[in-house]
């Protein structure tokens, strides 16, 4: 979740513009209390469950001279996890999904990064979800960079991806009656940052 940055042509590598971030450049911490990690996935076949994890931690370094030098880490505590009600988020918790007593972390870790265009940027990395590793790509906004009233240096970003569950291991499912599954496999995944700057 960077300031991330370069596309390549046939004739020969050339940073894609986009707004001068160089004065961004830095580590920053993710505020947990001004940030959301969501996701949703349908149910039923008819409707969205949609939850969050409320406990995390993250950090990022930003580039802005070099936006693909960006890095982001992201630690999510899966004990965490809520969608509204509390019998399905101890089921979401036991080893039919994600067994967190043996695995109690999600982590994800970028390995590349890379300005699309203006303020999109994809970000590139492994996520890991119950003892298995899989590549993802973000596409994220940059929304925008200020001063909080505290004097905090803060930067935002917002976006997410999809993907399918069963990669991980979370297979639980049920058969419907009048046909298909309880839960779809596809999960939708949205991020929406504010980090704030180390002094």
């Amino acid at each position: 979740m960077g300031i991330f940055n370069r596309s390549k042509n046939t004739a020969a590598t050339t940073a894609v513009q986009g707004p001068d971030l160089a004065h961004l450049t830095g580590d920053y911490t993710i505020d947990a209390a001004h940030s959301k990690i969501g996701f949703a996935v349908r149910h039923a076949m008819v409707t969205n469950v949609r939850g969050e994890f409320a406990e995390y931690e993250g950090k990022l370094h930003l580039d802005g001279s070099d936006p693909a030098a960006s890095t982001a880490e992201l630690v999510i505590k899966v004990a965490s996890i809520s969608t509204g009600q509390a019998q399905r988020d101890e089921h979401l918790r036991t080893g039919d999904f994600f067994d967190a007593a043996a695995h109690p972390e999600i982590t994800f870790k970028s390995t590349s990064a890379e300005r699309v265009d203006g303020d999109t940027y994809r970000l590139h990395g492994d996520l890991t979800i119950k003892g298995t590793t899989r590549p993802v790509v973000l596409d994220l906004e940059f929304t925008g960079a200020a001063t909080d009233v505290y004097g905090a240096n803060r930067v935002g970003f917002e976006g997410g991806t999809s993907v399918d569950r069963t990669a991980w291991g979370l297979t639980y499912n049920a058969a419907l009656e009048t046909g298909g599954v309880l839960i779809g496999e596809k999960v939708k995944l949205a991020l929406d940052v504010s980090a704030v700057r180390a002094s």
